[in-house]
């Protein structure tokens, strides 16, 4: 490769209007997919969606409602550390995430999960959906933010950022559903996490 070359391959490229709406309407999509698989059993994440679960099965309130009301302080955060245009993505990810997953039930129909099934995978895939977000300057809102910015302004791998405070959501969570749910959620939040640690890495993806 001559140096030119080098030199242009390490230049950030800037996704396209285009591929931005697909990536964020694949993050949402996911993300959903993956919160009802969680609501399918009773299960808890961990993130301002952890929170809402824990909420929406205390309370019986609605799930999307309860997300999107959950991460409004920390768009505010966001406003004056990130700026409006990933603000402004992110706050419309939310809005959309909490309408898909109001949708869900009634589009999957009733399901029949084991529970760990349902809680590895559903955590996958929103770990999977926070990924794609990333990459298209948007979030889930809530703690996904923090550890966005904890990376970028002090070098904190974001994975290991979040899980912490996740872990931190999910011990609440004993004071709502099973002993063996909490266990189950624990291990989904080590598995939404290290999707994030072994994946979004500083200067491991260019594009933005």
């Amino acid at each position: 490769m001559t140096q030119e070359a080098a030199a242009a391959t390490s230049v950030p490229q800037r996704h396209g209007p285009l591929e931005d709406l697909l990536g964020l309407a694949t993050g949402i999509v996911v993300a959903s997919l993956g919160l009802a698989l969680l609501r399918s059993v009773s299960a808890v994440t961990g993130g301002t969606a952890g929170l809402s679960l824990l909420l929406h099965y205390a309370t019986g309130w609605e799930f999307g409602p309860l997300f999107s009301g959950v991460s409004v302080p920390f768009f505010l955060l966001a406003i004056r550390l990130k700026g409006w245009r990933f603000t402004l993505r992110s706050a419309v990810t939310v809005v959309c995430v909490s309408l898909l997953s109001s949708l869900q039930p009634g589009l999957l129909g009733p399901l029949q999960v084991q529970p760990w099934y349902a809680v590895v995978v559903g955590n996958l895939l929103v770990g999977m959906a926070i990924l794609v977000l990333f990459r298209h300057g948007s979030s889930v809102g809530g703690f996904s933010i923090v550890a966005l910015i904890s990376q970028e302004r002090l070098g904190w791998r974001a994975g290991y950022v979040q899980m912490a405070l996740d872990l931190a959501v999910i011990l609440a969570s004993f004071w709502v559903v099973s002993p063996a749910m909490v266990a189950w959620s624990a291990l989904g939040g080590v598995v939404v996490n290290l999707v994030l640690a072994f994946n979004h890495k500083p200067g491991r993806y260019l594009g933005f």
